[in-house]
C-alpha cells in the first residue's frame, strides 16, 4: 500500500521569535515494512542553515537554524511511503519468552536495530515493581513471546481508558499506570516500561496510522494525528514485532513508521528551542492517504511530487 502523507506544523507566537534552533525527525525511514519513496521539508520562514545527518538509532534528522524574526513558524512535511510489513509471525508458534530475553542479553551487534539498545529504563519508561508485575500477569513461563505480547497489548487496551486530557506530553510511564488512562503514547510507554522489566528488549515507535472515516463520510483534511506504538525482539527468527496497544491489534499495513527510539524523546518529531517571551500556540494536522484515494476524493497533491520514485522505478 502506498501513502501520501502530509504532517503539516504551525507554531504561532505572542511575541516576535528573534532565534530557533529546532530539530525535525519528519523522514520516514526504510525498513522492512515499508520503502521511503519520497520526502520534501518545506519550512517558513526560510532557515539560514540546515544539517541532515542519521540519528543513534537509524532515525533520520534535519537539524535548522532559523535567525529571521518571526512570529509564525510553518513546518510542512510531505511523504510517500510504500508500506509492505511482512506476514505477522504465528504468535503460538514464537520462541518462549525467557528465551528470547537470553539472547538479547547476549547479543554481541550494536547495530541499529540490535536488540542491545532497548533493554534498559529510561526517564520516561523506568523499571518500576508495578508495572512490571502487570505486564508479568501475561508472561507465564514457557509462554511463545508474540503470544505473550499480544495478551499484555490487548490487556492495557481493555483495562485503560483513552483520555487525552488525563496525560501531557511530559508524563512518564508510572503516573498514566496509576492513573489508568491516557493517549497512545501513555499506552506505549507502559508496554515498553513492563516488557523491559521483564528483561525483555522493547522500542517506542512514532508514526502515522491510517484512518478509515464512518461510511457515507468524507475524509476530512488534517483530521489524521501521528501514532505510537510498541516494537517487541522476538528473537532472531522473529525479529521486531510490532504492538499497538492503543487499538489491541499488531503493526501491519496501516501503520507508518517515522522514527524508532527508546522512548518519546528519542523520537519527538519536532523538537528545540526558541527565544522569545510570550506564549505559543501550536496546531498540527495530519493526512495519511492511500494513493489511489487522493484521485477519487479530488485532492489536491501538488506538493507530492515523487522524483524519488521515478528513478527507482526507472
Amino acid at each position: 500500500m502506498i501513502y501520501w502523507v502530509r504532517h503539516r506544523t504551525t507554531y504561532s507566537y505572542e511575541a516576535e521569535v528573534t532565534y530557533a534552533r529546532c530539530v525535525l525527525r519528519l523522514t520516514p525511514p526504510s525498513t522492512l515494512a515499508q520503502t521511503l519513496l519520497d520526502n520534501a521539508i518545506a519550512i517558513t520562514p526560510e532557515p539560514a542553515d540546515r544539517l541532515s545527518r542519521v540519528g543513534p538509532f537509524g532515525e533520520q534528522t534535519l537539524t535548522v537554524v532559523i535567525d529571521k524574526p518571526h512570529k509564525v513558524l510553518v513546518i510542512d512535511a510531505t511523504s510517500w511511503v510504500d508500506v509492505h510489513a511482512p506476514a505477522a509471525p504465528a504468535a503460538a508458534a514464537s520462541p518462549a519468552w525467557e528465551a528470547v530475553r537470553s539472547a538479547a542479553y547476549e547479543t554481541s551487534s550494536l547495530d541499529d536495530d540490535s536488540p542491545a539498545a532497548f533493554l534498559y529504563p529510561t526517564a520516561r519508561t523506568p523499571l518500576t515493581a508495578p508495572i512490571t508485575d502487570y505486564a508479568r500477569a501475561s508472561f507465564p513461563a514457557g509462554r511463545p513471546i508474540v503470544e505473550a505480547g499480544a495478551e499484555l497489548m490487548t490487556r492495557i487496551h481493555d483495562e485503560f481508558v483513552y483520555d487525552s486530557e488525563a496525560t501531557t506530553v511530559s508524563t512518564p510511564a508510572n503516573e498514566a499506570f496509576k492513573a489508568r488512562r491516557g493517549v497512545c503514547q501513555d499506552f506505549a510507554h507502559i508496554m515498553v516500561a513492563g516488557l523491559r522489566g521483564l528483561g525483555l528488549p522493547a522500542a517506542y515507535v512514532s508514526g502515522y496510522l491510517r484512518t478509515n472515516p464512518p461510511p457515507g463520510r468524507p475524509r476530512l483534511q488534517g483530521a489524521d494525528a501521528t501514532h505510537a506504538w510498541v516494537s517487541l525482539w522476538c528473537g532472531e527468527q522473529d525479529g521486531w514485532v510490532g504492538f499497538d496497544p492503543t487499538n489491541a491489534i499488531l503493526a501491519r499495513d496501516d501503520h507508518i513508521t517515522l522514527a524508532i527510539g527508546r522512548d518519546y524523546s528519542d523520537v519527538a518529531p519536532i523538537d528545540g528551542l526558541t527565544l522569545s517571551p510570550g506564549e505559543q500556540e501550536l496546531k498540527v494536522e495530519v493526512d495519511v492517504v492511500p494513493e489511489n484515494e487522493l484521485a477519487e476524493r479530488g485532492w489536491d497533491a501538488k506538493a507530492a511530487v515523487r522524483p524519488m520514485r521515478r528513478a527507482i522505478s526507472a
